[in-house]
């Protein structure tokens, strides 16, 4: 069994008139909602258990599911009417639906991109609690990771806030962007490291061995935050995809792209 986790719990606040009656997943693009080609380009890898979050319109999102012979067997609700619960309070929530001898895979809705799931999920090692899938590309927060993608914390390179569970990295003696490089070069008394800089996708391969780990975490937070408190007693790695293509359908504008990344990828 391969199991995946979609996440369409969020308002579409950018997607505004549209989401004002319909939730984001079942936005349409090329007459297919959102929801159904994300799952449909994940059987087409061979995934056959999904758990997707709800909680604005939800009840619109489970009824198409609940007609759909097909997600009946295969569609599993992890309901958040009472509270949106973020991503990484909404994989807490869900961790009973999943079983604990597979990595789930993490997916937002509103991503259409070109990734070979097959070739992803060979990535995450047995003994890799999660991998993250990431790029360089031009953006203003980086996740760091050491020479052998192991993950190390995370920068802003507008506000230079660094945020890391390692002293050093968090407070190092100095710290200076290599942004050619994609480097984060830091001095902690006589020792050089470079850590290198990569943005995240926001697609993931979490292990369920990490459940008990978010035991101590509140019902709300970030996937990234519990990645970066854990990461020191953890396995996390980051995996590059040079040719990564990622289109973000959260917004208007970007519906209109939509139809041609499809027919382009």
């Amino acid at each position: 069994m391969k199991q995946a986790m979609i996440f369409a719990a969020g308002l579409g606040t950018r997607l505004r008139p549209l989401t004002d009656t319909t939730p984001k997943a079942l936005i349409e693009v090329g007459g297919v909602s959102l929801l159904d080609r994300t799952i449909s380009r994940l059987r087409s890898f061979g995934y056959d258990h999904f758990v997707v979050n709800v909680h604005h319109h939800a009840q619109q999102i489970i009824d198409h599911i609940a007609k759909n012979e097909l997600y009946s067997r295969m569609v599993q609700i992890s309901d958040e009417r009472e509270k949106l619960l973020e991503t990484g309070g909404g994989l807490k929530r869900a961790a009973s639906l999943f079983r604990d001898d597979e990595p789930v895979l993490i997916h937002n809705v509103d991503i259409l991109d070109n990734v070979d799931y097959d070739w992803f999920r060979r990535q995450h090692l047995d003994t890799e609690d999660a991998v993250l899938l990431v790029s360089r590309r031009q953006t203003s927060r980086y996740l760091l990771f050491d020479h052998a993608m192991r993950l190390m914390g995370w920068v802003n390179t507008t506000t230079g806030e660094l945020r890391s569970p390692y002293d050093w990295v968090k407070n190092p003696d100095s710290a200076e962007l290599d942004m050619e490089n994609y480097r984060l070069n830091i001095v902690r008394g006589t020792t050089d490291i470079a850590l290198n800089l990569f943005a995240f996708s926001g697609i993931h391969s979490f292990s369920p061995r990490l459940f008990p780990l978010m035991e101590r975490f509140p019902d709300r937070f970030p996937i990234i935050d519990f990645y970066l408190q854990t990461c020191h007693r953890t396995r996390i790695y980051g995996c590059q995809k040079d040719d990564l293509r990622l289109l973000d359908v959260g917004k208007i504008e970007s519906l209109e792209k939509a139809e041609e990344f499809i027919q382009d990828t």
